[in-house]
């Protein structure tokens, strides 16, 4: 019998918000992500993720030995401590230390920062490349990755997501998988192409179903041909704020069909030509809340109807904590079943706590690392339910994962019993049915959503609503980039007019 194959994988994912009012300590890794070995793939079977799709890599190569290695993630918030950073680089090499390997993966996101990196993504792949300079290795990126040119030079091979929201993540992690086993297998060579002038595109009008990005995303499919096997757009992420903050795009071409690197290099320029061309379509404007809620009031459809928020999402590194909405949602005094979800506070959980189901508090919703973004709102409540705060995405964005709020509860506002708002322990993505049903919310009971959130609530949410209507608000990841202290990116110029 053959000796088998080994594959090395490793997964640091994480999208750092510059201006997020959460740092990022072990704490978040551990309520998220902070895993390896048999335990790592057993917990991803099943679930549509990277570590996903390599269990069924594993499960259907059994001539391939795969070794996971540490892997980490942690809800998009502000800097990573360094301390987490490298422990993570340290096992992960200890653990290559143990080779030989014929392949190595690594699950990125591209648009991590730490308190003392801009860069981490790129300083780990060249530690990787640097113990195993020969030895064939691929990453996938989520399509927000800022992304460094050097990165090029560095791997083999590469792939991004293709969707926005987020819904082919196991699949992009297959592709890189397959261009792994060809290059061990195989002798696949590469040429690579990353170009990246550091063009900022607001990160709110990147949804791949319409608009520019389906556009990119079009063009680039039409590009994979012949010698060129990915073309990879990059959105970027304005908001994590380093010298490498941009949209980008990624050629992979086979070296033995494109000795000189012509096709890639071609294909790389022909979109992000195209990329600058559809910039201005990237722009948005969006209504104040309060003109939101009167448009949501004023709608006649039968239904659910959605008001986000993303300023506070989570997903972009928002700390749930944002005035904004509900100060103008309790102004509006609506008469129809509405839910806000959510703030994040801890205190706020622990008195609900201690008044009991049935008890009634005073609290202050929002602002607890400061005013910078509104005062915090007074709220006089019910304590309606209590929750340990844990359940798993139904998706199908990270259908299969697990989630954990800490506890949490369901407040009624005393003179506005039409009103509830969720408030977690955790700051925690309300992006999923699974949140509701935790809450024991019944969706098709409710008239308006409001709810700190992006694109990726569209995933389950877009046929569950009449209408989606997201505001603009004051938030560590508002529309206007002008009006947050860039140190690194380049900000010409607004990239929105406030309503």
């Amino acid at each position: 019998m053959s000796q088998r194959r080994r594959l090395a994988v490793a997964r640091f994912w994480y999208e750092g918000n510059a201006f997020g009012p959460l740092a990022a300590d072990m704490g978040a890794f551990e309520r998220c992500e902070w895993t390896s070995g048999d335990a790592a793939l057993a917990a991803a079977r099943g679930t549509a993720t990277e570590l996903g799709a390599v269990a069924t890599f594993a499960q259907r190569n059994p001539d391939w030995e795969v070794a996971t290695l540490r892997c980490a993630s942690a809800l998009p918030a502000g800097p990573i401590d360094d301390v987490v950073f490298d422990r993570f680089v340290r096992e992960v090499l200890d653990g290559l230390r143990a080779g030989p390997w014929d392949a190595v993966y690594l699950s990125l996101h591209g648009a991590a920062i730490t308190a003392r990196r801009q860069t981490p993504d790129l300083d780990l792949v060249r530690e990787v490349r640097r113990l195993l300079p020969d030895v064939p290795l691929g990453a996938s990126f989520d399509l927000h990755g800022n992304m460094a040119p050097e990165l090029a030079s560095l791997l083999d091979v590469a792939s991004v997501y293709r969707t926005h929201p987020h819904t082919d993540m196991a699949e992009t992690a297959a592709r890189v998988l397959d261009a792994l086993t060809r290059c061990a297998c195989d002798g696949l060579t590469t040429q690579r192409v990353l170009l990246n002038d550091g063009l900022l595109l607001p990160s709110f009008n990147m949804r791949t179903s319409a608009g520019p990005m389906r556009e990119l995303e079009a063009a680039a499919r039409a590009r994979t041909t012949g010698a060129v096997r990915e073309v990879a757009v990059f959105g970027g992420f304005p908001y994590s704020d380093t010298i490498h903050t941009g949209a980008s795009v990624l050629v992979v071409s086979d070296a033995r069909l494109d000795v000189d690197g012509r096709q890639a290099a071609e294909a790389a320029q022909a979109i992000i030509d195209r990329m600058r061309q559809l910039a201005p379509l990237f722009e948005a404007r969006l209504p104040a809340p309060s003109q939101a809620i009167a448009q949501a009031l004023a709608n006649a459809a039968p239904g659910l109807i959605a008001i986000t928020d993303p300023a506070d999402n989570p997903l972009s590194g928002g700390g749930a904590d944002t005035p904004g909405l509900l100060r103008a949602l309790l102004a509006a005094r609506v008469a129809v079943p509405t839910l806000f979800a959510s703030f994040a506070d801890r205190a706020v959980v622990d008195a609900a706590r201690r008044a009991g189901i049935g008890g009634n508090i005073e609290v202050k919703l929002g602002a607890r690392f400061g005013p910078h973004f509104g005062e915090a709102v007074p709220v006089r409540a019910k304590v309606e339910r209590l929750t340990a705060g844990a359940f798993r995405n139904t998706g199908p964005f990270q259908a299969g994962v697990q989630r954990h709020c800490g506890g949490s509860v369901v407040l009624v506002v005393a003179d506005q019993p039409d009103l509830r708002i969720i408030v977690t322990e955790q700051v925690v993505p309300a992006d999923d049915p699974a949140f509701f049903a935790l809450h024991e919310v019944d969706l098709t009971a409710l008239r308006l959503l409001c709810v700190k959130a992006k694109n990726h609530f569209r995933a389950a949410f877009a046929e569950r609503c009449a209408e989606i209507i997201d505001c603009d608000a004051p938030g560590p990841a508002c529309l206007d980039l002008t009006l947050l202290p860039f140190r690194h990116a380049r900000v010409p110029r607004a990239t929105s007019e406030q309503p």
